[in-house]
């Protein structure tokens, strides 16, 4: 190959090409360290939740009847033993959550202590509804189970009341779906009244969210905090919100029409699945994670850097000037160690001012760089206003949830439409061969 070849644009460009691409190494090394400071984390956050307590998942007082069936096989009747589960005629939940946030070396997490109080009824003939040819009741060893995922949260609780008498809790044996749950014996026998009322105040601990199981056939909850970012999630959403700046009050409404499962069932997976799915509640949210900005950030971070290294060669041919593709290696290298001054930065002051004071030392560098190498400080000084827009679009992008995508696809191709208007009379013919190293 002709040594001339090595001296053209076309071989210059596809050289800088190949840079720009190069450059996905230490970029995708970025991309793993951020993903191992999320990591860790996380690991953080679930040392916070197993002292504290962790994300709760709280039902109303269900009764368990444990029952035995006949059941005919091949082989004669066997019998199986299990526990049928029986829900209120209506529960009302209501509660407010003192937020605080809670912190493991660098990490923090918001936290609650969550003042509960539960009421409602079963209504006998739901019990009484109870009954098959091959079904025996054990109506003496019934409990009421209140479901709760994370007993190590649990403050302070109040004795059951139930029709005026007072129960008080115990560890349970069994849960409630899959969930966990505390329990209380009630001779269910000695039911003779219509309906059965219940009542406790509950104390209870838990990191990041609350969710409620709809354990009745009528419910209704009502939640508040201090916390101007709630985030209500699950099979149902509140009837009625108020956000403001400091708190957030909410209100639901859920009918046993609105489920997947009845008013009674034998426990089993199956079911387990079904009321998992018709839990609700919410979480104390917190705008997106440090970590997940880094990683939008990354993103377009093999972009960027060809966009400098377009720039860089734009003024290599304007000026007449030869840069050596090492010179194009270390300003890719200096646009790299953006991110990680990012990601390290922000963990400690925050990403806003981590980003600022990151994108205004890669621009001195890259500026100082440039001026020097393209023996023009007006040069230097062009490239870091572009750089400075480049990163104040970054920025835009990243903090923009919902735009991003739109910003990005109308900045890229404004980006290309600047391009080709500066090019426009530029006769690459002409401007090859490039001027021979000095």
């Amino acid at each position: 190959m002709p040594a001339s070849v090595f001296h053209t644009i076309t071989f210059k460009v596809l050289g800088i090409g190949f840079l720009a691409l190069l450059m996905l190494i230490p970029l995708a090394q970025v991309q793993g360290l951020i993903g191992e400071r999320n990591a860790l984390r996380e690991t953080a956050l679930w040392s916070i939740a197993s002292s504290w307590g962790g994300k709760q998942q709280l039902g109303g007082p269900v009764l368990a009847v444990p029952k035995r069936v006949r059941v005919q096989t091949g082989n004669g009747w066997l019998t199986q033993d299990s526990t049928e589960i029986v829900l209120a005629d209506r529960l009302e939940i209501r509660g407010t959550l003192a937020p605080e946030t809670r912190r493991y070396g660098i990490y923090a997490a918001p936290v609650y202590t969550a003042s509960l109080k539960l009421s409602g009824s079963f209504l006998a003939s739901d019990i009484k509804a109870l009954a098959g040819v091959e079904t025996t009741y054990d109506w003496t060893r019934a409990e009421l189970r209140l479901p709760v995922s994370d007993v190590r949260g649990i403050r302070r609780i109040s004795a059951l009341r139930v029709a005026g008498n007072n129960y008080n809790f115990a560890p349970g044996e069994g849960g409630v779906g899959s969930t966990s749950a505390i329990a209380v014996p009630l001779d269910a026998s000695r039911i003779d009244a219509q309906q059965l009322p219940f009542e406790l105040d509950l104390t209870l601990a838990g990191t990041q969210s609350l969710e409620l199981i709809p354990l009745a056939r009528r419910t209704e909850a009502s939640l508040g905090a201090a916390w101007a970012d709630p985030s209500f999630f699950g099979a149902f959403l509140p009837a009625e919100r108020r956000i403001d700046q400091n708190s957030f009050e909410a209100h639901w409404q859920v009918l046993d029409l609105n489920r997947s499962f009845g008013q009674h069932w034998q426990q089993d997976a199956q079911r387990s699945q079904d009321i998992g799915s018709a839990a609700f509640g919410v979480a104390l949210y917190q705008p997106v994670s440090i970590y997940q900005q880094n990683e939008r950030a990354g993103k377009y971070g093999v972009l960027f850097i060809a966009l400098t290294f377009v720039a860089f060669f734009l003024f290599e041919v304007l000026r007449q000037l030869r840069v050596h593709p090492v010179q194009y290696l270390l300003i890719g290298v200096a646009l790299s160690t953006f991110y990680v001054v990012l990601l390290a930065l922000s963990e400690q002051i925050g990403f806003a001012l981590a980003y600022l004071a990151a994108a205004l030392a890669v621009i001195a560098l890259v500026a100082g760089y440039a001026a020097a190498v393209l023996r023009a400080r007006r040069a230097g000084v062009l490239l870091g206003a572009m750089l400075a827009l480049v990163y104040a679009l970054l920025y835009g992008l990243i903090v923009s949830e919902q735009y991003s995508l739109l910003m990005g696809a109308l900045a890229l191709l404004a980006i290309v439409a600047a391009l080709m208007y500066l090019t426009r009379r530029i006769d690459w013919y002409t401007a090859m061969p490039l001027p021979a190293p000095r």
